[in-house]
């Protein structure tokens, strides 16, 4: 144990992880160069080649040796951080973790929060935005907020809110654009587009047209909170997500065109919870929570 080499084996870990030097010094925030020595010291220590050159494009290969420290360097160090993570975990009993997208964050989740701070006073939910699936069973995160068409094998989860499309856009814009209203004018105005799957002008063209309309032009953001607040600025008509555009509705920022006419989603938003976010009397509290402001919500259509 006190000749292991630890910061070389880490250092190989995360390469074994990214399958390549570049993204592994990224995320250790030092110089190529630096983990390349980390990786020779560890071939001197173990005495045999980890790696088979730079493999083109498929990322860094590895020898039968390097395959097999590898897996398990990296199966060991990610027990560690999962044992230190649950030491840690002496963060307050009163502690919860919520993981969600920047856009669902910043236009459903934090205006709320403080309805929960009122009627609970001593919890303390932080709240982490990470758009990729999060791996509950490694801790950190006690429940996570998503949009997708669930339920999901093999995670604890349960549909919070549905869902509904339509296009919205600024008073001015619409007023500039000779006040449109019906979905054949789309033709010749300028649609902004929401890098976001579920939420593309393509299911508005199959459920209300223009069968014409040319869903392949105009600018697209990457998220649903840039593509709402570019409709405020005026820059052209997108299709929103109720959820995430009602408030905008609602102080006048944006209207609908074609009021009435939508595109259901369904079941959208979803609570996925971690193994032991049931037991935990913070984190069940928080479920009970959103659930009411679901609920309260009413339906999308």
């Amino acid at each position: 144990m006190r000749d292991l080499p630890l910061n070389a084996l880490r250092a190989f870990a995360l390469v074994y992880a990214h399958g390549g030097v570049r993204p592994a010094a990224r995320e250790l925030g030092i110089a190529h160069s630096s983990l390349s020595r980390h990786l020779a010291e560890l071939e001197a220590w173990v005495g045999v080649p980890l790696t088979q050159g730079a493999g083109g494009r498929r990322g860094l290969s590895f020898t039968p040796q390097g395959e097999t420290l590898g897996r398990t360097a990296l199966a060991g160090l990610r027990d560690i951080a999962q044992a230190a993570d649950a030491v840690r975990e002496a963060r307050s009993p009163h502690s919860v973790v919520v993981s969600t997208t920047a856009s669902f964050a910043a236009r459903w989740l934090l205006p709320r929060l403080p309805r929960l701070e009122a009627q609970h006073p001593r919890l303390e939910v932080s709240v982490s935005v990470d758009p990729r699936p999060v791996d509950l069973e490694a801790g950190g995160v006690d429940l996570a907020l998503r949009m997708g068409r669930g339920p999901w094998r093999d995670v604890d989860c349960e549909p919070l809110l549905d869902e509904v499309l339509y296009p919205v856009m600024s008073p001015t814009y619409w007023r500039d654009a000779g006040r449109p209203e019906r979905p054949a004018a789309l033709t010749r105005l300028r649609l902004l587009h929401d890098r976001d799957s579920s939420a593309s002008w393509e299911l508005w063209r199959r459920a209300h047209g223009p069968a014409g309309l040319d869903v392949r032009k105009g600018p697209r953001l990457a998220s649903s909170d840039l593509v709402l607040r570019a409709a405020v600025q005026g820059q052209g008509v997108t299709l929103a997500r109720h959820r995430l555009a009602v408030d905008d509705l609602a102080s006048g920022a944006l209207l609908r065109p074609f009021a009435g006419l939508h595109v259901a989603l369904g079941p959208a938003y979803w609570v996925v919870l971690s193994p032991n976010a049931r037991s935990r009397p913070a984190t069940a509290a928080v479920l009970a929570w959103l659930k009411a402001e679901a609920a309260a919500c009413g339906p999308a259509a």
